[in-house]
């Protein structure tokens, strides 16, 4: 019932955003509304009861933008999302921010901020920028997007032209605080040790990201350090500040787009709960390449392979890895429906899975089907 109304409320708010489109100037209100749906052979995936196929999964947003002078723009977005027991029927606020642009070489925003880390964070949350219906959850966690995907604080941006030949190089740095989604993937893992929080874990972060773009070629690197400490009635959470960093290029030539990324996260968490200290030793890695072919104007097709391991662990062991095989397809009806379909063949149980779905256990390999229909204003 929660996702039926979120959804009617997109839908009622996408209606009304058509009508207030004519007279709002410069303004302008975009947005979607998707529902999807999930197979899988064994395991539930995502907290969804998948096994036995599943239509938990319901998404809208709605974004305003408002152009105040030549230099000056502000917006704002909100974001509905339901995925099992991940998210939930409340409207979040994704981001909003002030921007202001000296000129093309330099800029600053303020506000709630998007974090730009790796190719597609900034955008992940938009599904119809996409082919995929699930990103490669190697570096894009469908589960826990919500926490990387924007920081309380400001960044300073840019870029700068090197000459017909040498390309233009974008920069952008930023700084804030972060906090754990209260109903995301890691508050739901963290509860599966006994912990709750009135508040969620949250602490500073800060990085940048660095990219170089030349004649449908784009190389780049990003950086973001974060720091988590959380205290509820049973325990409490501590993270010192752990680097990411990711590499990425992109290249487009005609019909086709490859696309790979590779990212690695160490650090050691402290859990204590109640009087036991419990320490949470990682080394996350992740990797994919990636090849979409546009076959008409209104068809995509694409795959992707990947993988993740957690190397401070026994790496033979499937809760230590995942490795996910997709094969894509989307059709844009005309410029406001569109569907997609998707086949994934997983193997290992390092993402994805929680014990309150799966009570008999996991087993190492499954197949998936993943469909999903939106509109888009």
């Amino acid at each position: 019932m929660p996702c039926r109304v979120g959804l009617c409320l997109v839908c009622l708010l996408a209606c009304a955003a058509e009508f207030w489109a004519q007279d709002l100037g410069n303004m302008q209100i975009h947005g979607f509304v998707t529902q999807g749906f999930l197979y899988s052979s064994n395991n539930n995936y995502l907290t969804m009861n998948s096994s036995s196929g599943s239509l938990q999964w319901t998404e809208g947003a709605i974004s305003l933008t408002d152009p105040v002078t030549d230099n000056l723009r502000v917006g704002v977005q909100l974001h509905m999302f339901q995925m099992g027991q991940v998210g939930g029927p409340n409207v979040q606020l994704d981001w909003a921010s002030g921007d202001y642009q000296v000129n093309d070489n330099l800029g600053f925003r303020a506000g709630k901020v998007k974090i730009p880390l790796g190719l597609y964070n900034e955008s992940q949350v938009v599904d119809p920028l996409f082919l995929w219906i699930l990103l490669p959850q190697s570096i894009y966690p469908t589960d826990n997007r919500d926490f990387d995907l924007a920081v309380l604080g400001g960044e300073v941006y840019g870029s700068i032209d090197l000459g017909k030949r040498g390309g233009r190089l974008h920069y952008s740095g930023f700084a804030g605080e972060n906090r754990l989604d209260a109903n995301g993937g890691y508050v739901e893992q963290l509860q599966g040790y006994g912990l709750t929080f009135p508040t969620p874990p949250g602490g500073k972060a800060y990085g940048g990201d660095m990219r170089w773009g030349w004649r449908g070629l784009m190389v780049g690197a990003s950086a973001q350090c974060q720091a988590l400490d959380g205290t509820g009635p049973d325990g409490s959470l501590h993270l010192p500040t752990d680097l990411s960093l990711v590499y990425f290029a992109d290249w487009k030539r005609g019909r086709w787009d490859v696309t790979g990324e590779y990212i690695r996260t160490p650090f050691v968490a402290r859990l204590t709960i109640e009087s036991t200290v419990v320490p949470l030793q990682f080394d996350q890695r992740g990797w994919y390449p990636m090849v979409i072919y546009r076959v008409t104007d209104k068809l995509h097709v694409g795959s992707y392979y990947s993988h993740y391991v957690n190397k401070a662990q026994d790496t033979s062991l499937p809760a230590n890895y995942a490795k996910d095989w997709a094969i894509s397809g989307r059709y844009d009806f005309n410029a406001y429906f569109y569907a997609k379909l998707e086949s994934h063949f997983l193997h290992g149980d390092g993402l994805g899975y929680y014990a309150s779905v799966n009570p008999n256990g996991l087993k190492p390999d499954s197949n998936m089907l993943a469909a999903r229909v939106g509109f888009v204003f």
